[in-house]
């Protein structure tokens, strides 16, 4: 009877939890959405915003079962489709100039699933591996045919790089700041044809196992806020007395296993 008892207080208690973390992931969407409607150029969640949403998702999820307020394993069987959302993301963020990366990703997540499922084994699986070979074939090949970075004009700019290269050339005369994250690869943002429109511009970088480069105008005064995690994040300018006074960018974020560089 007191286990019955006890068992009934523990599933009361996770459907409490569970509820509570949905309204709160809802809230926090919501919140995201409110906040971002002054800024046309931002009425979208940043690919970088999706990912720590899943990331802080699939915490929960383990969370409750670790904790055994609510078993979670069935939930737990199709955590390998967030990291497809994640690919598919990736490309339509890039607007499909970034393919082989995110199809790479979006690949190995679906084998992933489908073995979580049991629809197929870990040993059939393994007889694909060559394809891997043939997909890194394919992204030398079109890397000799791959176009100029791709010209933005809006004052913000998001770029989610996955398992390939991104490259942007911000060309705003208003300038605020940047989302920029690299998972796997690299990303690139080019403000030397950018001018600030409130000092200072403000980007988040995010490089984990990949890097980012941020390249600026030699004169303009950066002003580095990163966390390093054994990884690198330093200013690669040459030093020169033209720097302003005043800050015009200020790089957050942080960085393991790989690196953020200023370059001009």
């Amino acid at each position: 009877m007191r286990q019955q008892v006890r068992h009934g207080r523990t599933t009361d208690r996770g459907q409490f939890l569970i509820g509570w973390m949905r309204q709160g992931l809802f809230a926090s969407v919501g919140v995201y959405g409110i906040m971002t409607l002054g800024g046309s150029s931002r009425r979208v969640p940043t690919s970088q915003f999706l990912l720590g949403l899943l990331v802080v998702l699939v915490g929960l999820i383990l969370l409750l079962d670790t904790t055994g307020v609510a078993p979670t394993q069935s939930l737990l069987q199709f955590a390998p489709s967030l990291f497809v959302l994640v690919g598919i993301w990736a490309l339509v963020g890039s607007r499909f100039r970034n393919l082989v990366g995110p199809v790479v990703l979006i690949g190995v997540a679906v084998a992933w699933q489908l073995v979580a499922l049991d629809v197929v084994s870990v040993d059939r699986m393994v007889d694909f591996w060559p394809l891997l070979v043939i997909v890194l074939g394919l992204s030398i090949v079109l890397g000799q045919y791959r176009s100029s970075a791709a010209e933005v004009e809006g004052a913000h700019t998001s770029t989610f790089a996955a398992f390939g290269g991104v490259e942007k050339r911000n060309t705003s005369q208003q300038f605020r700041g940047a989302d920029l994250t690299a998972m796997f690869g690299g990303a690139e943002l080019d403000l030397r044809d950018a001018t600030v429109g409130e000092r200072p511009a403000r980007i988040n970088a995010v490089a984990l196992f990949g890097g980012v480069d941020i390249i600026v105008p030699r004169e303009w005064n950066v002003q580095l806020d990163v966390l390093p995690i054994l990884a690198g994040a330093a200013d690669d300018r040459a030093r020169t007395d033209d720097i302003r006074d005043e800050v015009d960018l200020v790089v957050t974020g942080f960085a393991a296993f790989g690196g953020i560089a200023v370059s001009d």
